[in-house]
C-alpha cells in the first residue's frame, strides 16, 4: 500500500492554480503547489487587466459563463474577507456607431441569460452623462464589474493554503508524473533539491504550460493535449488624468473582449490589450501599436491627446483558438476525458480565468470527489 506525501500535489501557483489548492486545502485535504518560477503568479496572472468580470458575453451553459458569474461572487466576499483591495467601479460596454446596436442588444440578452446582475440598457445620452467625455450612441452598464489586486489575492490564497497546512514550493518545476499501480501518482520535482513525492490527486494548473505539463504525465493521451495558441496583448499606459471612473469596453472582438479602459487601483488610466497570435513567449511592447490603439481609443474617447499613450506591459492568454477560429470553453478534463483517475487537468484558462478562480477551484475540488 503507498504511503503517500500529500492528498493532492497542484501544478502551477498563479491564481487558479492556488485557487485549486486553496478548495482542496479548506476541505481537509493535504496539499502541495509546486510552482517553477521563485514567486507566486508569475505567469498569466501577471500580465492581465486586474478585472472583475461581470459574465456578460459568455455561452450560458458554459464552463466560463457559470464559473465566471459564480467566482465573481465568491471573489468580492474573499477579497472583503481577506482584506484585499478592490474598486466595484462597475463598467460600461459602449456601442459607438448604430451599426454596433444588435450586438450590444445580444450582449445585454447574453448577460441577462447569464444571471449577471443589475445589467441595464443606456441611451447614449444616459451613457454620456455618467462618463462626460465618452463617446456614446448606447451603452449597456454592468454594476458588479470592478478592478482588484491580483497579487494580493494570491498572497491570500496562499496564505490560506498554509494556514490549512499546506506548502506553496517555489523554484521547483514539474518535472513529470507516473500513475502508481494502487493509485495515486509519483511526482518528479525538479529544482535545485529535486524530489520525489506521492500523491492521491494530481491537479495540472501552470497557464501556458498547460500542455507541456500534460505530455510529462505518463499515460496521458497525446490525443487528447489540444493544440496551443500565444494571443498576445500589449498594454499603453495614459499620461495624465484618467477621464473615467467606470470601465469602458467597446464590443468583443473576434477571440478576445478588445481594448478597453480601465482606471487602476493607483488612480492611472490604462488601455489594452489588443490581441496578436505569436509564436513564441515575447513580452516586449512595440511603441509602433500606439498607432492602431489612438484610433481605437478615440472611437469611444474623442478626446485623446496626441502623444499620451505610453507603453506599458505585455501579457500572453493561454489559447485554444487561432486566428479566425471560434474562442473555446474553458477545458477541465478529469478521467472522462484522460483516463486517468485522480488527475485533473486544466488547458485554455484566460479570460475570465482570474475572476472564475475560486469557482475554477471548486469545480476541480467536486470533480476530484471532495464535497
Amino acid at each position: 500500500m503507498t504511503d503517500f506525501d500529500f492528498d493532492a500535489c497542484v501544478v502551477g501557483a498563479g491564481a487558479v492554480g492556488l485557487a485549486c489548492g486553496y478548495a482542496l486545502a479548506r476541505r481537509g485535504r493535504s496539499v502541495v503547489v509546486l510552482e517553477t518560477e521563485r514567486a507566486i503568479g508569475q505567469g498569466v496572472s501577471s500580465r492581465n487587466s486586474e478585472v472583475v468580470h461581470g459574465g456578460l458575453y459568455y455561452p450560458t451553459g458554459s464552463l466560463k459563463a457559470r464559473l465566471c458569474v459564480e467566482g465573481r461572487r465568491r471573489l468580492y466576499s474573499f477579497l472583503d474577507a481577506h482584506k484585499v483591495a478592490y474598486r466595484k467601479c462597475g463598467k460600461l460596454v459602449v456601442a459607438t456607431s448604430g451599426a454596433e446596436l444588435p450586438r450590444l442588444e445580444a450582449i445585454a440578452a447574453q448577460a441577462r441569460a447569464n444571471g449577471v446582475e443589475g445589467i441595464a440598457e443606456l441611451t447614449g445620452a444616459q451613457a454620456m452623462a455618467l462618463e462626460p467625455g465618452l463617446n456614446a450612441a448606447a451603452a449597456i452598464v454592468s454594476p458588479e464589474s470592478g478592478v482588484f489586486d491580483s497579487h494580493g489575492y494570491m498572497l491570500a490564497l496562499q496564505g490560506e493554503i498554509e494556514a490549512h497546512g499546506g506548502a506553496v514550493v517555489l523554484g521547483t518545476p514539474f518535472e513529470g508524473a507516473a500513475p502508481l499501480a494502487g493509485g495515486g501518482f509519483e511526482v518528479q520535482a525538479g529544482g535545485e533539491a529535486p524530489a520525489t513525492l506521492n500523491a492521491r490527486q494530481l491537479v495540472t494548473a501552470p497557464g501556458l504550460s498547460a500542455q507541456a505539463a500534460a505530455a510529462k504525465i505518463e499515460g496521458f493521451p497525446p490525443t487528447e493535449i489540444p493544440a496551443r495558441h500565444l494571443g498576445k496583448g500589449v498594454y499603453f499606459r495614459l499620461a495624465g488624468k484618467a477621464p473615467f471612473e467606470r470601465l469602458i469596453y467597446p464590443p468583443p472582438i473576434p477571440g478576445a473582449l478588445g481594448t478597453h479602459y480601465r482606471k487602476d487601483l493607483g488612480g492611472q488610466a490604462v488601455f489594452g490589450p489588443d490581441l496578436a497570435f505569436v509564436a513564441t513567449e515575447d513580452y516586449s511592447v512595440d511603441p509602433a501599436r500606439a498607432a492602431g490603439f489612438y484610433a481605437y481609443v478615440r472611437k469611444f474617447w474623442p478626446g485623446l491627446p496626441d502623444g499620451a499613450l505610453v507603453p506599458d506591459y505585455a501579457g500572453i492568454r493561454p489559447k485554444l483558438h487561432g486566428p479566425g477560429e471560434p474562442q473555446p470553453d474553458f477545458r477541465i478534463d478529469g478521467p472522462e476525458a484522460h483516463g486517468l483517475p485522480g488527475l485533473v487537468a486544466l488547458f485554455g484558462i484566460e479570460s475570465p480565468g482570474l475572476t472564475s478562480s475560486l469557482a475554477i477551484g471548486e469545480e476541480v475540488a467536486l470533480r476530484l470527489g471532495a464535497a
